[in-house]
């Protein structure tokens, strides 16, 4: 009797990236390991999309889409590229109008993109309806899909095997077009039992020809059993990646499922051998890049809060940019209360980000007392409707502090009335930055916001976690006591004198017990300092404005999320030191006023505050 043949996807440069690199990687390091792969006889991938569209413009200063352009150059025409849509936000946390998803499928066509997986967080239909289509006149093969997760510890309501033939149904009942079906399990915790009866019964509404693919993570350590579970209910396709980017946090092992399979039914249909020199190479790409601990690791705490792979790595990797790492396991154990009263989304992008958001909210500021953009207009209905209705005091509290009332309707459809989102909106903020306007510019406008611009304008910087001796050892001049720094891509020329330093040519006094805090010299002064850590996306004063209380000074996002920076009192700004894209840091002078507003945030020291740290040290 023959084995069934189980299709592969390698997920190894899309998922894989986000899961343990949080998709920080450059794409000229990785390609030799991609050609390997395909010489080893992998003929699909997972390469785009997700988190790997906004990470390489973010933090690689990559144009995405060119990236997208190397991948195709690097595997020819014939190999299956595939990439990961959500839904209405396609690849975004923020939902789009029906001009922007167009536009998503016509670029991601465009630049090599064979087949799109196409997910809903919340696992509202309606938000799959246009999308679909849109994949679909694009000339592109559509992979429709559920996401799946288990419910924490004790709660009940939803993500049950008639939960999920309810969704199969109304896919159905819309007429949606698809090529294939797709179960994704993104924080790896369903059940393997549930996994075997949710496809079983799948393949029994489908019939023996649709094609459907299972897809989780090992986060939880049942990765595997989930997997067997899933082809002995009938599917057809999994997902698989290879080392250094599986297992823990990120999908299954090829070689690891091959060994499971052995003596079963089913067969992957690959030269392990091969893809175990493949594993070498792409080892030997990676080994600079700094790995994470927890990536590769088993977290049975994701069980009762469920945190996918992707999700968590690359909050961690922001949690320890904004030196805020030692708040990780609180707010990992803040997550469930948040998943239970936000009406049990699927723990995936974007729904998982606006539960860490909340979890990071409550944590830091403490339980509901500022609620997270995202979050709170998912459980007003802004993004579609929840599987379970959300908590009614914390939609009370939302709807207060985002001055939103509740709604039912379409996404698509709120979105479309929007003037700041859309096409148009796209186009002004390229043509008042002075920017080309085309069509890839104005989809990274759309899905990217300011930061998109900011990378256009030449701005972008590199947050890439690399362990190379250059970007650890600063260049030291001694008979100077001068230091050429490389930070996050930029170069700074600090010279130490005792408590004070010269940055790039600017003299600043520092206390260094207190870490690095520049020292305004304005007299009596009410500073103002940055609650939290983060990138300052918008500067709205200059020097001689005039301001009142309360007035925003600046805008600073931190784990993906925007802070308003206001000033306490009226007055006049004397001075404004910073630009979009410069960092800040947690507790640092940020303003000084004084019957005035002097805007302080001093963008050299703030970039520079690591290797600033590194020196003192060193001296």
């Amino acid at each position: 009797m023959s084995k069934k043949l189980i299709k592969v996807m390698d997920t190894s440069f899309r998922d894989g990236f986000q899961s343990v690199y949080g998709a920080r990687v450059f794409v000229d390091d990785f390609i030799p390991a991609l050609q390997a792969a395909v010489n080893a006889g992998i003929k699909h991938f997972e390469v785009a999309g997700g988190a790997r569209f906004q990470s390489p413009i973010f933090y690689c200063n990559e144009n995405a889409f060119e990236t997208m352009d190397k991948i195709r150059a690097a595997v020819g025409p014939d190999i299956n590229l595939q990439s990961l849509a959500r839904g209405v936000n396609v690849v975004g946390l923020d939902s789009q109008p029906r001009d922007i998803i167009n536009l998503h499928a016509k670029m991601f066509k465009k630049h090599g993109v064979t087949t799109v997986r196409n997910f809903d967080a919340l696992n509202d239909v309606n938000n799959l309806i246009y999308s679909g289509q849109c994949i679909k006149d694009n000339g592109l093969k559509h992979e429709v899909t559920i996401t799946m997760m288990e419910l924490p510890i004790g709660c009940t309501g939803a993500h049950d095997v008639d939960f999920y033939e309810r969704v199969l149904r109304s896919i159905l009942d819309a007429g949606i077009p698809f090529d294939s079906l797709a179960f994704k399990d993104a924080s790896g915790t369903s059940a393997p039992r549930k996994v075997y009866e949710t496809i079983k019964r799948t393949r029994e509404i489908l019939g023996p020809d649709a094609h459907i693919r299972f897809h989780s993570h090992e986060t939880a350590g049942t990765g595997l059993a989930a997997y067997l579970a899933a082809l002995d209910g009938g599917a057809d396709g999994i997902d698989l990646s290879m080392k250094p980017v599986s297992g823990g946090t990120a999908q299954p092992d090829i070689v690891s499922m091959w060994h499971a399979l052995k003596g079963t039914d089913y067969d992957l249909g690959l030269d392990i051998e091969k893809i175990l020199e493949t594993e070498e190479i792409f080892k030997e790409c990676m080994k600079d890049y700094f790995l994470p601990p927890e990536a590769l690791s088993v977290n049975p705490m994701i069980i009762q809060s469920p945190l996918p792979g992707g999700a968590l790595t690359a909050n961690t990797q922001m949690l320890r940019d904004n030196n805020l790492m030692d708040k990780y396991p609180e707010v990992v154990a803040a997550m469930k209360e948040v998943v239970e009263k936000g009406g049990f989304g699927t723990s995936v992008t974007p729904v998982s980000q606006f539960y860490f958001q909340q979890a990071f909210n409550n944590v830091m500021f403490g339980p509901w007392k500022k609620i997270a953009e995202g979050y709170g207009k998912m459980v007003l209905g802004y993004f579609g409707k929840t599987p379970c209705e959300p908590d009614a005091e914390v939609i009370k509290i939302a709807s207060e502090q985002l001055n939103l009332q509740p709604t039912t309707e379409k996404v698509v459809d709120i979105n479309d009335k929007d003037p700041n989102k859309g096409i148009p909106a796209a186009k002004k903020r390229l043509e008042d930055a002075g920017l080309p306007v085309n069509d890839e510019n104005i989809f990274i406008s759309a899905a990217c916001k300011e930061k998109g611009i900011l990378f256009l304008e030449g701005k972008g910087t590199i947050g890439v976690r690399k362990c190379e001796p250059s970007d650890k050892e600063p260049k030291v001049d001694d008979a100077n006591n001068a230091y050429t720094v490389t930070v996050n891509g930029k170069k700074y020329a600090v010279a130490l004198e005792g408590r004070k330093a010269t940055v790039n040519g600017k003299l600043y006094d520092f206390d260094v017990k207190a870490g690095i805090e520049a020292k305004a010299a304005t007299g009596d002064a009410t500073p103002v300092k940055a609650a939290l850590p983060g990138t300052v996306l918008k500067v709205l004063v200059s020097a001689g404005d005039s301001i009142g209380e309360g007035d925003v000074i600046a805008v600073v996002e931190a784990m993906k999320m925007e802070t308003e920076i206001k000033s306490p009192i009226s007055g006049t700004v004397k001075e404004v030191e910073i630009e979009a894209g410069d960092k800040v840091k947690t507790g640092q002078l940020i303003a000084q006023a004084s019957g005035f507003v002097s805007a302080n945030i001093h963008s050299s020291v703030s970039g520079t505050v690591s290797a600033i740290d590194n020196i003192i040290d060193a001296a």
